[in-house]
């Protein structure tokens, strides 16, 4: 059993967040140029097991994808290629980048901290992940009342 890894994919940089041993939380970890992402991850797991990837995918309002997944794509199949033995599932990503702002208001980053694109595409990555760990909570809790 290892850690759930996070990453919200971007043209030029990747925030990555990763859950706790228990898989209770999600901690941000880094923001790396979306390049060197594989050599990141390969460097991480060297250390600590990943038994999934959750990639979050940029969707329209209407559900459709963004334009954004053409530039995602190709990463994602690297990824794939490079780490077959990782399961990857999806997750919509919509609102992200707003949370992760709102989150550094809320925290009292100052201005120049707000404007820190890494900062924001790593908590975008916590994000992402609080949400699916979030979503594994719910459907337990639904499973229990069935």
């Amino acid at each position: 059993m290892g850690r759930i890894l996070a990453l919200d994919i971007g043209r030029k940089r990747t925030g990555i967040a990763v859950t706790d041993k228990l898989k209770i939380s999600a901690n941000g970890i880094a923001t790396v140029e979306t390049g060197k992402l594989s050599i990141f991850i390969q460097n991480y797991l060297k250390n600590e097991a990943v038994e999934l990837m959750v990639v979050g995918m940029p969707k329209q309002m209407n559900n459709t994808p963004s334009e954004a997944v053409k530039y995602i794509e190709p990463v994602i199949n690297r990824l794939k290629k490079v780490f077959p033995e990782i399961p990857m599932i999806f997750v919509d990503e919509r609102f992200t980048s707003k949370i992760a702002h709102q989150t550094m208001l809320d925290g009292g980053v100052k201005k120049m901290g707000r404007r820190n694109k890494a900062l924001v595409d790593t908590i975008s990555a916590t994000i992402i992940l609080q949400s699916y760990l979030e979503s594994l909570d719910f459907q337990k809790l639904n499973n229990k009342h069935d």
